[in-house]
């Protein structure tokens, strides 16, 4: 179940960087954290993988032997010897207070010896065992499930791959990768999902897979309840959660309960930690610094397109209709939108802002706001080919720049427009299926054409 994943580039980055710390890889459960690491692991001289929800490995680390000791029992315990380049992998490493600790002593004792440390459900277990990584002793990557990059080569797309790098892409291939996009929105990025979809390419054979994730997503979240009513609560809410992306929410009464504001936002936060869903902010600004209203209802963004689509049924209606807006009121064009622009980061959880005007009689509302050459550029996702653009243009009549970004259902295109205000600006124009190339498409908008 091995992919060519974009997080192996900033692997290898980290691995040549002088600078280098031990790193910790971060990401919902079954995203694909361990299959990378092993797979990175096997350009080292040695590779040793513990796996700390297994007993003998965690315990390597409770008799609290100094480092180099440590490490030399390591060796012992796994019949290995170390090599000039050695990658130490500690995989769930959440479950040992101890071994977190550890991981300032090997960045200031033992920087020669390469650790990667990952978790499922990290931020939870280490709430409730009071532990945190140290302060300036460790850096962070962040893995999500596959984007539709990932997608393509995985499931061995390659000429289609090669045309979607192409910038700016041939039109001619505008229709395929449609198609192929609007399968990977069914499919989603799950990399077990990918892997048995490249098997046998039949949605129906994968409905036991989508369910057997979403069983022990809750299952494992529900652990770290502080007690039965909280379990309740956090199962109602990621159950309901499908049905309530996209959407702006409230927290009281949250999916027709009868749960109060506090215990749901409560859940919320504890699978946001959970990177199971995230609570994506509005914000009233035009210009960086972009900060999100706490006080505004947020939207709700689930952890993969695909799950969404299985855990709301909404599988059956892809084979109806070509358009991702056509359905499902156009919730889905925006949801995959911003889950590709979510991991276009692996440094951090970047969170898309979307953009509100809230006064009387002009309420204006922006999918999404990207940072861009110290520029806030608003990105409208719109249905079909066209659609009106009365958000867009309010927003446009107040930013300091002319660039804006819509995302629809047509073809690449940049054009000089004008507001119904007179304000004249530059519209970019991008399939659905370029949203994982945004900030290549900008660079291209402002200097490969030669407006800036």
């Amino acid at each position: 179940m091995s992919f060519n994943r974009n997080i192996y580039r900033e692997l290898d980055k980290w691995s040549v960087s002088p600078h280098r710390k031990p790193l910790v890889l971060r990401g919902a459960r079954q995203v694909g954290k361990t299959t990378a690491v092993k797979a990175f692991g096997a350009s080292f001289d040695t590779f040793i993988a513990l796996n700390l929800e297994i007993a003998a490995d965690r315990a390597l680390f409770e008799n609290d032997l100094p480092l180099d000791e440590l490490v030399q029992r390591i060796f012992l315990e796994k019949n290995l010897q170390r090599g000039r380049r050695t990658l130490l992998f500690i995989d769930e490493i959440q479950n040992s207070p101890r071994a977190v600790e550890q991981m300032r002593y090997f960045y200031e004792q033992m920087p020669e010896l390469f650790v990667i440390g990952a978790g499922s459900l990290l931020e939870i277990m280490m709430d409730a065992h009071k532990i945190s990584f140290p302060v300036g002793r460790v850096e962070y990557r962040y893995l999500f499930p596959l984007t539709f990059e990932e997608f393509l080569e995985a499931t061995g797309q390659t000429e289609a791959l090669t045309v979607y790098r192409q910038i700016p892409m041939p039109s001619w291939a505008y229709d395929r990768l449609f198609a192929l996009f609007h399968r990977y929105v069914l499919v989603g990025g799950m990399p077990e999902i990918v892997a048995r979809y490249r098997e046998s390419n039949d949605i129906a054979a994968l409905k036991p897979v989508y369910q057997g994730l979403l069983t022990a997503y809750v299952d494992d979240v529900s652990k770290y309840a502080k007690n039965t009513a909280e379990v309740q609560v956090i199962r109602h809410v990621i159950e309901s959660a499908p049905h309530e992306t996209g959407k702006r929410i409230t927290f009281e009464r949250f999916g027709n309960s009868p749960y109060r504001s506090r215990e749901v936002g409560n859940a919320l936060r504890t699978l946001e930690r959970a990177m199971l869903l995230y609570l994506r902010y509005p914000t009233t600004a035009q210009k960086p610094p972009l900060t999100p209203d706490l006080k505004k209802k947020p939207r709700l963004q689930f952890v993969d397109t695909g799950l969404l689509n299985y855990a709301a049924g909404l599988q059956a209606q892809f084979f109806a209709h070509a358009d991702l807006h056509s359905f499902h009121k156009g919730i889905l064009a925006e949801h995959v939108v911003a889950q590709e622009l979510m991991a276009l980061d692996t440094l951090a959880i970047r969170k898309p802002l979307f953009w509100v005007r809230e006064v009387r009689q002009s309420n204006a509302e922006i999918d999404a706001l990207v940072p861009f050459r110290e520029r806030a550029v608003p990105v409208e996702v719109k249905a079909g080919k066209s659609g009106t653009l009365r958000s867009l243009h309010a927003f446009v009549d107040g930013a300091p720049h002319d660039l804006a970004v819509r995302m629809h259902a047509g073809p690449l295109g940049l054009s000089k427009q004008t507001t119904p205000k007179g304000t004249p600006y530059r519209l970019l124009d991008l399939p659905y299926f370029l949203a994982g190339r945004l900030p290549e498409y900008l660079e291209w908008a402002v200097s490969g054409n030669g407006t800036e």
